[in-house]
């Protein structure tokens, strides 16, 4: 999918026309540098991996190259995700707005947005010229990593100008550039005497950017920089710092394989075949269609490793037919969002990876964990599902060779499964390899199904972009995690959570109380980098197993993927299907108990073993 934007077909100022133009050559550019840093990512990966088995050697500072082109990635593709769904905004208060205070509200988002692009030009130049070394295995200076994102953040102000320039919004871009920079400046000559703690400050501030719309990253961002002013003990270069180290880790690598590897499995026409396999198996159930969709969710989530992908396939796929055969709107919605939580429970998950990059947790007894809890949570939708439609159209059932025939069709896919889950188990290949063998395998796939170079491109594009959101998500909520530790929050909530005694039953309740409740206005990826370090350490201390608790804590989180204010998963269906995120919400209620359900027996289990 391309990321350059196109406008209705209206009369234009020669600004608008001259802006707008500039904005589609810089989105260009921006989105051909993603692409290619994909590549090569790609190609580094795989080489390391050829000369480790085929020749017995390595590529010196692999590891380091890599690391430091996923910088590059996150950088250069931040200022396309602005508006991208995985910008992870909160509409929910300013959609209920008057059109002046939606205008309002957008000003200050923007106002968040454009501080964020300060702060990594400025931060990242201030590091440039503190920062010494040359890195012994590239030969090259350090600063480099971290210049990368002031180049980030300085096309995330240009590409927002243009944005609004070429939407006849150039007093409200203005303004916003005016209210930000004042904001910059009179931070770095203030100090504001409080009771509240630089942590909680970052928290309020990015709630405020929460609500008024702005993107999560950049509400985290500007929350880190405004906190310097309450005591916090990071300044400016070293939240620059925090962010870069944040993502700096091999492990990460591992999230643009799997975006890619999703991609690419639709556009080779593998994703179709699942679908026509799970239909044979379940298709003339009652429910037939949504049960399939259902089985497709579970056989894709060997494959995806992201519930955002899945969403999105299964809205376009789904949606059109459920509705053909008597489902309602919102409730075809609703299953298909419900069903899109499996992939990122179902190995491979990418909410895992995170997980244990910041837990330190084994990734390969947590994707064996995920094989279990995707079971429950698929047989709980499943009787949900049974007991709540009544499809008005009945599919004939498929025969036994039809059945075989269909299996025999998906094999690519559920080989792509094994690839990762056996290669990652049995310790042959790293997380992040066996995501780029997963990449070049459905690569290798899509050339088979003659994909052309111009879809390839568009998907590695797209898929760069995806990545590069999510890493900043990661990047940004590093200054966050780092002043929480900082003031002790997790001693604090552990604490208040010892209060309630070592009974770990009333422990595990507590903290699903409470994931839950994050869950309602955190996205997964946030929400595990915060909470994961603080409550794995109070859940072991009471006798639960570390990796099943990492379990119950993706699985919790994911269903807060679709609950208000935030339901990524809701959003992203609304924004395939055109739905109102209002209906699809109130249609999630039958769905959303079953997976409580399953959250239940989980929790059950991790007692018992």
């Amino acid at each position: 999918m391309s990321t350059v934007k196109t406008y209705p077909a209206i009369a234009a100022t020669p600004v608008q026309s001259l802006a707008r133009a500039l904005l589609a050559g810089i989105e260009a550019m921006l989105g051909a540098i993603c692409a290619t840093l994909l590549a090569a990512l790609l190609l580094i990966v795989l080489t390391t991996v050829v000369l480790r088995y085929g020749f017995n050697t390595g590529l010196l500072g692999s590891e380091e190259l890599a690391t430091w082109l996923y910088v590059a990635l996150i950088a250069f593709g931040a200022p396309l995700a602005i508006n991208s769904a995985l910008a992870m905004r909160l509409d929910l208060v300013t959609s209920r707005l008057s059109p002046a205070g939606q205008r309002v509200t957008a000003v200050f988002a923007d106002v968040f947005t454009l501080m964020s692009g300060l702060i990594l030009s400025f931060g990242s130049a201030r590091i440039a010229s503190l920062l010494g070394g040359i890195s012994p295995t590239l030969g090259l200076p350090e600063w480099i990593r971290f210049g990368f994102l002031g180049l980030g953040g300085f096309f995330i102000v240009l590409v927002l100008g243009l944005q609004r320039i070429s939407e006849n919004k150039t007093a409200d871009v203005l303004i916003a550039g005016i209210i930000a920079t004042a904001l910059y400046i009179a931070v770095s000559h203030s100090h504001i005497d409080t009771d509240l703690s630089p942590s909680i400050v970052l928290g309020l501030i990015a709630l405020i950017g929460l609500l008024v719309a702005a993107p999560l990253p950049h509400a985290f961002l500007a929350g880190a920089y405004i906190a310097i002013a309450f005591g916090s003990t990071l300044p400016e270069p070293a939240v620059v710092s925090s962010t870069v180290t944040g993502v700096s880790k091999f492990l990460l690598l591992a999230i643009p394989f799997f975006l890619l590897a999703g991609s690419l499995l639709t556009a080779a026409g593998i994703a179709q075949k699942i679908v026509h396999c799970a239909s044979s198996l379940v298709g003339h159930r009652r429910a037939g269609l949504a049960q399939t969709t259902l089985l497709t969710s579970v056989l894709f989530s060997g494959a995806s490793g992201s519930s955002v992908a899945n969403a999105a396939f299964s809205s376009a796929t789904f949606q059109p037919e459920l509705v053909k055969r008597g489902y309602p709107p919102a409730q075809a919605g609703a299953i298909i969002a419900a069903t899109s939580v499996l992939d990122n429970v179902i190995p491979p998950s990418i909410a895992f990876l995170i997980l244990a990059a910041a837990t330190n947790l084994s990734v390969g007894a947590l994707l064996v964990g995920g094989f279990f809890a995707g079971a429950v949570m698929a047989v709980c939708l499943a009787v949900a599902i049974h007991l709540t439609v009544k499809e008005q159209v009945a599919q004939p059932r498929a025969s036994g060779r039809e059945r075989v025939q269909a299996a025999i069709s998906a094999i690519p896919a559920f080989g792509l499964g094994i690839i990762v889950v056996v290669g990652i188990r049995m310790g042959v290949v790293t997380t992040t390899e066996a995501a780029a063998i997963a990449a070049i395998y459905t690569l290798i796939m899509a050339v088979i199904g003659k994909v052309g170079i111009t879809s390839l491109y568009d998907i590695f594009k797209q898929s760069g972009k995806e990545a590069s959101a999510i890493g900043l998500l990661i990047g940004t909520a590093s200054p966050f995690a780092f002043l929480l530790a900082v003031d002790d929050i997790s001693g604090t909530i552990s604490d208040l959570v010892s209060g309630f005694g070592a009974n770990p039953v009333v422990i595990l309740i507590i903290i699903n109380l409470v994931l839950l409740v994050v869950g309602l206005v955190l996205d997964i990826g946030a929400a595990i980098l915060l909470f994961g370090p603080i409550f794995l350490p109070i859940a072991v201390a009471t006798g639960i197993d570390p990796v099943m608790f990492g379990v119950i804590l993706v699985v919790n989180l994911m269903i807060g993927g679709l609950t208000p204010p935030v339901g990524m998963l809701v959003f992203v269906v609304s924004g395939v299907t055109r739905l109102p995120a209002t209906a699809l919400f109130k249609a999630m209620t039958p769905y959303f108990i079953a997976l409580l359900f399953s959250l239940v027996i989980l929790g059950a289990w991790a007692l018992l073993i």
